[in-house]
């Protein structure tokens, strides 16, 4: 069970405490004005934590925080989903699977803005049945994003509409840990939760779905196919048995990494006995302290992503502990007068966590006390304040550069090489779920749409 870190109080007062965020802040538009890979941000968030140092009046409980913030269980989740999900991945890309479906896919001339629409779709059915963003990125994107990329779709844009789905699926998917959040720390019961939260995600999902069947750009997609791909091998095609596991055990809700695991032993075994694999290409001991195969090249591969998330579930530890939660709240507070004054509040300061943490649900659960209480005083129901919650961080978690939701996307889409990576920084601008739901939202606030109806429930 993680132990909150010691109160950090800092030199300068509330200036010394933002530095840390500033200094990564500065750091983070230098990397996205350079396109930087996930290593900018990596450089970042590091620098953020050292920069912090010279601020701490107490250097041992800075410490502390940064332990306390790699103590939560998300950051060991998503660290070896990572790692796991990059192994599964590469039995999938290294089989030849995905050159298989594309050239299939090309014959029946289901390319360009119509796949990236189709992929939205398909990301948001997954992500909604299975209730998890971060998972579903390890499920799709290692055979509809180079599919998709070899069908003529721009690398950019299939990025984007399966970003846009598991946001989708996140914001309303009834198992979603940000649905059973919001819905929790407001006491509203679930289902009407998920049933009011329609009138959100509906509109904004059907805009996305407009957004890319209009704008979607697309590329010369047969220049990807490689030569040798141009006769499809059906025999590759029992490795989506890899995705399939994966998909059927978290319908199931096993746990991610379980779920990973047996995709990972599925794909090893149906590879060794269709002869697809043999055991030296996917584990080899060379000699001269090396080690090979595609398994090694899959773990060391994500070194850069894991990073990432060490620094940034750090950092997220001295947030917590210095007060800024509750300083962002208490200032908030202040304007929550009216019904529309309070519904701002709320948008803005979960708003404001979601992009600090990384972390919807976190933001949710730090912010469920406080938005109750200025939602009760201003009459706001509890199912508003729900989806409200929600709606707003599946808006700014996903649209900020430095989460998981553009971070893992990224170092996912480079590994099929330099022509299909896709920088961190590009894709909020190709998010068209989030952008429309932040459109919904601005709506909702300003003209009540959506109040009323919350009421009578």
């Amino acid at each position: 069970m993680e132990q909150k870190g010691k109160r950090i109080e800092f030199r300068f007062g509330k200036p010394g405490k933002l530095a840390p965020l500033l200094a990564a802040a500065a750091m983070i538009l230098w990397a996205a004005f350079s396109q930087s890979n996930v290593n900018g941000y990596v450089l970042a968030f590091f620098t953020a934590l050292v920069t912090g140092v010279l601020f701490a009046k107490d250097e041992k409980a800075y410490g502390e925080a940064l332990v306390y913030g790699l103590s939560k269980p998300m950051f060991g989740t998503i660290a070896m989903a990572v790692i796991l999900a990059a192994v599964s991945g590469k039995l999938i890309s290294a089989s030849g699977v995905v050159q298989t479906i594309a050239v299939y896919v090309v014959a029946a001339g289901f390319t360009g803005k119509l796949f990236v629409a189709a992929s939205f779709l398909i990301t948001c059915l997954l992500a909604f049945a299975t209730g998890t963003s971060v998972g579903t990125y390890f499920v799709v994107i290692p055979i509809l994003f180079p599919v998709g990329v070899m069908a003529g779709a721009s690398p950019e844009y299939m990025i984007g509409a399966i970003v846009s789905g598991a946001a989708f699926g996140d914001n309303l998917g009834p198992i979603s840990d940000t649905t059973i959040a919001s819905s929790a720390t407001q006491h509203a019961d679930l289902g009407t939760v998920v049933r009011t939260r329609m009138r959100y995600s509906l509109p904004a999902a059907a805009g996305a779905l407009v957004l890319f069947l209009l704008f979607s750009k697309t590329v010369d997609g047969n220049a990807a196919i490689p030569a040798e791909a141009g006769l499809a091998n059906p025999v590759s095609l029992v490795m989506l048995v890899v995705p399939a596991v994966i998909i059927v055990l978290c319908l199931m809700k096993k746990h991610l990494i379980t779920a990973l695991s047996w995709g990972i032993l599925a794909g090893t075994a149906v590879g060794l006995l269709c002869g697809i694999y043999t055991v030296d290409k996917l584990i080899a001991f060379p000699g001269g302290f090396a080690v090979s195969g595609a398994v090694i090249e899959a773990i060391t591969g994500t070194a850069g992503t894991v990073a990432m998330l060490i620094a940034v579930f750090a950092l997220l530890g001295v947030v917590e502990c210095s007060g800024l939660f509750e300083d962002i709240g208490a200032f908030l507070t202040r304007f929550s007068k009216s019904e529309r004054s309070a519904e701002t509040a709320i948008v803005l300061s979960a708003g404001i966590l979601s992009m600090v943490t990384g972390v919807i649900s976190v933001a949710i659960v730090a912010l469920g006390d406080l938005v109750n209480e200025i939602g009760e005083k201003a009459g706001v129901d509890r199912y508003r304040r729900a989806n409200l919650l929600d709606c707003t961080g599946c808006v700014f978690c996903f649209l900020a550069p430095w989460t998981v939701h553009c971070v893992i996307p990224a170092q996912q889409s480079a590994q099929f090489g330099e022509g299909f990576a896709v920088a961190p920084a590009s894709i909020p601008f190709v998010n068209f779920y989030s952008i429309c739901m932040l459109v919904m939202l601005v709506v909702s606030v300003v003209t009540g749409y959506g109040r009323k109806q919350a009421e009578k429930k």
